[in-house]
């Protein structure tokens, strides 16, 4: 077979290294740092963090023993549980702690990759450029600033670790060096399961960019290569289907044809966001088959499109067809085709697929450059604004995360038939005491979608809140979910005598 082409020494000086890995550690402070000053959300980081005893209280052993056995938010993810716990036991609940580590992971994630990815293409201010387009990109934000979401982060970090672990194999295979892609690939599936795809991935990078897929047996010995890592992988997709059996009853309302059309849209969503990062929301309501027929039409051809023209270039720009297949393959796991959950999609799960997309539009910019008379200074000047423009738009994302209220708030300014924006909005005004808003916005999140148990239990406590408790334990009588079912119990246990004989 010959040789792979891995970069064994720098073109750099260490200085530049030094002086870049810190510009690109300060820039991530720079625009994520002022989270650290923000609290808890109204969505998930109770279920994940400050409403969990078994996190709550720190680093203890029957803490680990519950993070290895039991599932943890609808996921089995020992290690983020964990993580939780040390941020407990170093921060207690406040949240700024919370904050900084997710931070610190997101940074050490982007420094790693820079790393990898040098090693990998021995193109030192292309890989740089990639590391910081990752980021400081908008769709980073909801990773980064939500506390629930350490999963991403923490499997963010690992996946690059294992990156950088395998251009460390296969400059010298050995099996030792194999353990070292094998134990950082299996901590970030017990991060979160997105790594499932790593297999086919490296399978892209021994096309591009290490160049070991020159010939048929050469590809038989690769893929016999990836088994133990395809091992791994499919124990978790097994573990992760299992645990998310509860969350996957949502497919019964949606027709596969349903969750098909929102996944080929979703796809071209994805990019649009990637190159025009505006209206970013914390939840964006599933299309529920409303989406017009031209438009699912429009997309599939557009995907169908590139994905031909990526093949076709394969031989004179093959980093063409790698980044793309790196960004479909990623998102195929999380694109709803298997849907959990009510959102039709959501910026965290770009966190690793979108890398292969900035490879690919990096390389291909460099490419178009090659004839220019200025091409360096042109390249410099175009990165820069590029990196500029994105953190000055991320900077101003994450101020819409500083409370709940403006989270919610802006979500409902920048989507449409929001019913789980409008039903955590009105759970935060009923926590406050502002009955009439809240009420307002159950009724708007019913109207939407009459069963969403949410809304109908917050609209059950408003009611109980403005004295009508015969209207109240209506609302929160339905059986839908253990929320609406703990509300009924407290209002029939409340309500006076009559009513209840009344209402049963």
């Amino acid at each position: 077979m010959p040789a792979p082409r891995v970069s064994t020494k720098s073109q750099q000086p260490r200085i530049v290294w030094l002086a870049i890995s810190v510009a690109l550690a300060a820039v991530v402070f720079l625009v994520f740092g002022k989270a650290i000053h923000y609290p808890f959300i109204n969505f998930d980081d109770q279920e994940y963090v400050f409403g969990r005893p078994e996190i709550t209280s720190g680093v203890t052993l029957p803490g680990i023993g519950w993070a290895l056995t039991h599932v943890h938010g609808g996921n089995w993810h020992p290690l983020t549980s964990l993580s939780h716990m040390v941020d407990c036991q170093l921060y207690g609940l406040q949240a700024g702690g919370h904050h900084f580590t997710n931070i610190c992971l997101h940074t050490l994630a982007a420094l790693v990759l820079f790393v990898a990815l040098r090693e990998m293409t021995g193109a030192f201010w292309r890989a740089a450029f990639v590391a910081a387009l990752f980021a400081i990109h908008p769709l980073r934000v909801e990773s980064v600033v939500w506390i629930a979401e350490r999963k991403d982060v923490l499997s963010g970090l690992f996946f690059a670790l294992t990156l950088l672990a395998y251009a460390w194999y296969v400059r010298q295979r050995s099996i030792a060096r194999y353990w070292w892609v094998l134990a950082a690939c299996g901590l970030g599936l017990i991060s979160k399961p997105m790594l499932v795809t790593t297999p086919v991935v490296f399978l892209l990078l021994d096309y591009w960019p290490l160049r070991r897929m020159t010939e048929l047996p050469a590809l038989r010995r690769l893929v016999i290569e990836k088994i133990p890592l395809l091992a791994l992988s499919v124990a978790s997709a097994i573990a992760t289907l299992l645990t998310q059996k509860k969350a996957l009853g949502s497919i019964e309302e949606l027709p596969l044809s349903w969750r098909l059309e929102n996944a080929l849209v979703s796809y071209v969503t994805y990019m649009w966001q990637t190159f025009w990062p505006a209206r970013l929301a914390v939840f964006y309501p599933h299309t529920d088959g409303r989406l017009p027929a031209w438009e699912i039409f429009l997309a599939a051809i557009f995907l169908i499109s590139l994905t031909g023209l990526a093949w076709m270039m394969r031989r004179r720009r093959p980093y063409l067809i790698t980044g793309w297949l790196w960004f479909l393959i990623m998102l195929w796991p999380v694109i709803g085709v298997v849907q959990v959950g009510q959102q039709g999609h959501a910026d965290r799960y770009t966190y690793l697929p979108q890398i292969g997309l900035i490879l690919a539009v990096a390389w291909a910019a460099n490419d178009l450059a090659g004839s220019l008379r200025y091409r360096r200074q042109i390249l410099a000047a175009s990165a820069t604004v590029v990196l500029t423009a994105l953190a000055w738009i991320t900077f101003r994302q994450v101020d819409h995360w500083r409370d709940s209220e403006s989270l919610w708030r802006h979500a409902l300014a920048v989507t449409s038939n929001n019913d789980v924006a409008h039903a955590n909005l009105a759970d935060l005004l009923l926590q406050s005491g502002r009955d009439d808003e809240a009420v307002a916005h159950c009724e708007e999140a019913l109207r939407i979608r009459p069963r969403n148990p949410d809304a109908q239990n917050n609209l059950g406590l408003a009611l109980w809140h403005r004295k009508q408790p015969i209207a109240a334990v209506a609302f929160s009588g339905s059986p839908i979910n253990d929320g609406c079912n703990r509300s009924r119990w407290f209002f029939e246990s409340h309500a006076p005598a009559d009513s209840r004989s009344g209402l049963r």
